[in-house]
């Protein structure tokens, strides 16, 4: 049967407009009989069939070497036919404006692709034009361009170049025939030869190039979906990094290719590439505003560069350091799903010419994929980082931690609780962990910590979301240490082995034929999981495990290890008091509700603060020593305080000046106000410093610096600094006393070095950590003396021979205190000789020396003139004054030949 007028039935179909083409076919097959309906179908089964083939030539990698063959041996043949010494076929790139072609080599050599500009030669002009052009002589034509259309090596002598027109009228291709055989000119004949069979080969190199775009469409889209496919298959941010970059490289056939993360905080960009010899990530951060990555970061748009050296945004010194040559670069945005910009891609150098408009499409298609890639990775990042943030909160709490589930199981337990209940944290290993870990986590809390009212308190918290706090609670549990197979009868507790008959305690068997798979059933269950064998086989292996005992409810004299109940009713794991090692804990607990941003309750949280004997001594001793000293002196045990020892210190008292008038017209709370915020920063100075908190005395405080520990850096140094922050900071706390119209604080500062006792002193009822010595007296005694020579800190000469290549400071006088019949010389102490002194500062300090030389020699004259120009330069010197009052005195009646300069204080 036959079906005249067939033709290609699809291909109709698709030249129909869109309003028939649902009706088309439909009409032609309404009047069909059975048989020419059958053959209709096998026309159109035919030509689906024929679809399919080219569908699988176009999934078919060697689709390009097919096309390749096409083209040799059309080349062949026309050069046979035309009689050409050599024939070469160019394809035209209208894309690139390029023409190229593919010329093979001899043996195994790669296919050489050669590209020459379509505005350049004789192949250029053809092709521009679609005219044909016959050169009997090439040298002498003037389109003829030796580089363009010139084989290296080869002499050209005529030339027949001639255009190949598409079914569309358009340039597909220009074949270029050399040197006619016995070296005649082609001729017109040649010409018509050609064109016989042109407009075939015209279609067929159409349909080729057709092929080629579709099949590398085809293979871009199938890299595209592979490459996005691996993007969401990780939630490493670094990880996507780098797949990211490859599949990128790979895609697009670039020999380089970067991921950039923009970083809005720094306003950088950043990525990780690899070192020189691949070892390693390493982290390159630029300005997000510089360079052609920082261009397209700043404006969102993409580059697409095909000469890198010709644009002025390409900074060519890498390549001149390593030697690279960038060649083209193709510059992309990634955006996240908001249309926020979080990055850039780079492409350089593709593997063959310059990067396309196609090419610039799929890595849009890419980078959308890339873009929610690496949101959901930075999305999972910060999950992960605010799970190891809420994770190392938990653990840094000094307090015990336990958060529960719904039901009251323990859902995670920081090590201080684990602590509390008697686990040697310092002492154990990762595997005794895990056994406490896997023993507590899904256990009832109110099980395994003991104490009174606790599964009330927390079922009503997580029911009703109520907030409990119960103070000075106790909680009293028992820690038993084993040898599972310790065959020397011998356990750690210094008891017989026998103390513990395996009848009582059978997970803890001595008989040499148990098994770690027995153990462990007896511990865990009788379907141990596989992370509680391996914890319970290393324990075996390392012959040590400690193990949690609970007081029984109704008995006190008997521990239940772990709190659990025995597997069978044949066998008992009671522990009496003396088999344990006993742990009383005072403590003040906390039940509150976790809840979401709701407010819906999700869970407990139990907090439990130790506040024993040790709790009780730490924190007080927080109160007048940095924690650091605090945690040292802990270590040492209570005699490092309770025992008096003689050391060399540095003592530094601080006074509020006029502090009677200064609060005379407050209340009482302001006064305490006013005192709680001048002492917090003041004894912040201290701490800063490595200082210790001696005792506040009304308005004053004192400070020690080198007890009850010695310090690390010169304990006289330490002082000076922390009296200079006290400077700075009292300056700040004016400031703002300043803005509210209060009065100014005033203080003095005296600093003294030497030997003293420390030691805690006091009764049993009350005792405090003090110092005693002439070096404290002095201190105070210097304090005192700052408002008579009108300056805020004073050195006696112990410290500031400590650290006097530090500081710059004016010797005031030589005095002798009340009480003590030494003199010592003190010193006004200025700042830290690192800042130098200003021109009128320093003249002053040379005239002040200077008159204190002449005075302390008695020439009371010089000295007279020194202190007076000392005068003129600051009128207000209170020190520089008290030497005129006393020069005047003494020029009137010179003092006695004993007389050594030592000035005597008549008050404290």
């Amino acid at each position: 049967m036959s079906l005249s007028n067939t033709g290609s039935i699809l291909a109709t179909l698709t030249q129909l407009t869109s309003i028939n083409r649902t009706s088309a076919l439909t009409h032609r097959v309404k009047d069909l009989s059975v048989p020419e309906f059958i053959c209709l179908l096998d026309f159109i089964t035919a030509e689906f069939q024929q679809f399919l083939r080219a569908l699988e030539m176009i999934n078919n990698e060697a689709l390009e070497t097919m096309l390749e063959q096409v083209m040799d041996a059309f080349t062949l043949k026309i050069g046979q036919i035309l009689q050409a010494d050599r024939t070469t076929i160019f394809l035209v790139d209208a894309e690139k404006g390029q023409l190229w072609a593919k010329i093979p080599q001899s043996g195994d050599k790669k296919t050489l692709e050669i590209r020459i500009p379509i505005n350049m030669g004789i192949a250029g002009h053809v092709a521009r034009t679609g005219e044909s052009l016959n050169v009997p002589d090439a040298y002498n034509h003037p389109l003829f361009d030796k580089e363009i259309d010139e084989r290296p090596g080869y002499r050209t002598q005529t030339l027949l170049c001639m255009p190949i027109i598409s079914s569309r009228k358009q340039v597909v291709a220009v074949v270029q025939l050399l040197n006619k055989a016995e070296s005649v000119p082609f001729d017109h004949e040649d010409e018509q030869r050609f064109r016989d069979f042109a407009s075939a080969i015209g279609i067929i190199l159409e349909t080729c190039q057709s092929f080629y775009i579709a099949a590398r469409n085809q293979r871009g889209a199938a890299a595209l979906l592979k490459a996005t496919a691996s993007l969401g298959q990780s939630l490493d941010l670094e990880a996507t990094l780098r797949l990211v970059m490859d599949q990128a490289r790979d895609l697009m056939k670039a020999d380089r290719s970067t991921l950039f993360m923009l970083s809005k905080e720094t306003g950088e960009l950043w990525s990780k590439v690899a070192s020189a010899n691949h070892s390693k990530l390493m982290e390159i951060r630029i300005p997000a505003n510089r360079g052609i990555a920082g261009y397209v970061a700043s404006t969102g748009k993409p580059l697409n560069i095909p000469d890198a050296y010709k644009d002025p945004r390409f900074d060519p010194t890498t390549d001149k350091q390593t030697g690279y040559i960038t060649r083209n670069i193709l510059c992309m945005p990634v955006f996240n799903s908001a249309g926020d910009l979080i990055g850039v891609t780079q492409l350089i150098n593709k593997d063959q010419g310059s990067f396309t408009g196609s090419d610039e499409e799929f890595m849009q298609a890419f980078n959308i994929q890339a873009g929610i890639a690496l949101e959901n990775a930075k999305l999972f990042e910060n999950v992960l980082l605010e799970k190891q943030y809420q994770k190392d909160i938990l653990q840094s709490l000094s307090d015990a931690v336990i958060s529960t589930d719904m039901e009251g199981r323990i859902v995670t337990i920081n090590d201080a609780a684990m602590a509390l209940l008697g686990c040697p944290i310092k002492e154990i290993d990762s595997k005794n962990r895990q056994l406490w870990q896997c023993k507590l986590t899904n256990r009832y809390v109110w099980e395994v910590v003991p104490i009174e009212n606790l599964q009330g308190r927390l079922q009503e918290s997580l029911t009703t979301a109520a907030k409990h706090y119960l103070p000075e609670q106790s909680l009293t549990v028992g820690l038993f240490k084993s040898l599972p197979n310790s065959r020397n009868g011998k356990s750690p507790l210094g008891k017989s082995a026998n103390h513990l008959p395996t009848s009582h305690l059978p997970f803890l068997d001595k008989q040499p034929s148990a098994t770690a798979q027995a153990v462990t059933e007896q511990i865990f269950g009788e379907q141990p999981s596989a992370t509680a064998q391996a914890v319970t086989e290393q324990l075996l292996e390392d012959n040590c495990a400690y193990i949690l005992a609970i007081p029984h409810s109704h008995n006190s004299n008997i521990y239940i290890p772990w709190n659990e109940e025995p597997w069978d009713s044949h066998t008992t794991n009671y522990l009496t008091r003396e088999q344990v090692q006993e742990i009383e804990r005072s403590i003040n607990l906390t039940v509150n509700p976790l809840t979401n941003p709701e407010g819906k309750v999700r869970g407990g949280l139990v907090v439990l603060e130790d506040i024993s004997r040790e709790k009780r001594m730490k924190s007080t001793m927080y109160r007048y020593m940095t924690p650091r000293v605090a945690e040292q002196v802990m270590e040492l045990g209570e005699d490092a305080m309770m025992v008096g020892r003689k050391k060399d210190v540095t003592i530094l008292f601080s006074d509020i000046r006029g502090y009677t008038t200064l609060t005379e017209n407050l209340g009482a709370s302001d006064v305490v106000s006013l005192l709680n915020r001048y002492f917090e920063t003041m004894v912040e100075a201290v701490f800063n410093h490595e200082g210790t908190l001696d005792k506040f005395i009304g308005d004053a405080l004192m400070a020690v610096f080198g007890a009850p520990l010695p310090l690390t850096e010169n304990h006289a140094w330490m002082a000076v600094k922390s009296a200079l922050d006290m400077r700075w900071r009292l300056a700040e706390f004016n400031q703002s006393r300043i803005l509210h119209s209060q009065p100014l604080i005033y203080i003095g500062i005296g600093i003294s070095s030497g030997e003293v006792v420390c030691g805690n002193i006091g009764s049993h009822k009350r005792m405090d950590y003090t110092v005693i010595g002439d070096g404290v007296n002095l201190s105070s005694r210097l304090e005192s003396i700052t408002k008579e020579y009108g300056c805020d800190i004073i050195l006696s000469e112990y410290t500031y021979n400590l650290c006097r290549d530090r500081i710059w400071v004016r010797e005031l006088d030589r005095i002798r205190v009340k009480g003590k019949n030494q003199p010592v010389n003190i010193y006004e102490l200025i700042g830290e000789n690192d800042l130098p002194l200003n021109g009128e500062t320093k003249r002053f300090l040379d005239l002040y020396e200077a008159g204190r030389k002449a005075y302390l020699n008695r020439e009371f004259k010089q000295a007279l003139t020194s202190f007076s120009d000392a005068y003129g330069l600051k009128p207000n010197d209170k020190a520089v004054v008290t030497h005129l009052r006393r020069l005047d005195n003494y020029l009137k009646a010179p003092p006695s030949d004993a007389w050594d300069g030592v000035h005597t204080m008549t008050q404290k």
